[in-house]
């Protein structure tokens, strides 16, 4: 029997409502909050929140010195296509090393690291 059920990934960052948008267009759903505090809830999945963190300095990529700490795994079917839309959106490419992956890294707008995945 498990102890706990997860709640919510939990995503520091500036400005919670820019980051849960940009989110929003990727994953869908809806945000919802203001302020220090705003949750996306994803349609048949568990809840992104972003939080307000004063002082947020994004995690580095890669850095043993200064860790990405996590990151997400977004499946898409198609790699080239996703990747348009997430720097449009205000993505950067972090990894564009080996295209011949299966997935690719970029950064969201506040810094944290997140891979498109080939389904």
């Amino acid at each position: 029997m498990a102890l706990a059920t997860l709640g919510a990934v939990v995503l520091d960052c500036p400005d919670p409502r820019a980051l849960a948008g940009f989110y929003a267009e990727v994953l869908g759903g809806t945000v919802e909050g203001e302020g220090d505090w705003v949750d996306l809830k994803v349609p048949g999945g568990q809840p992104l929140a972003f939080q307000a963190a004063p002082g947020f300095a994004a995690p580095g990529w890669p850095s043993a010195a200064d860790s990405q700490q996590f990151h997400l795994d977004l499946a898409v079917e198609d790699l080239d296509a996703a990747e348009a839309a997430v720097l449009a959106l205000g993505a950067r490419v972090l990894d564009a090393e080996d295209r011949s992956r299966n997935w690719r890294v970029y950064a969201d707008p506040a810094g944290h690291p997140f891979c498109l995945c080939a389904c």
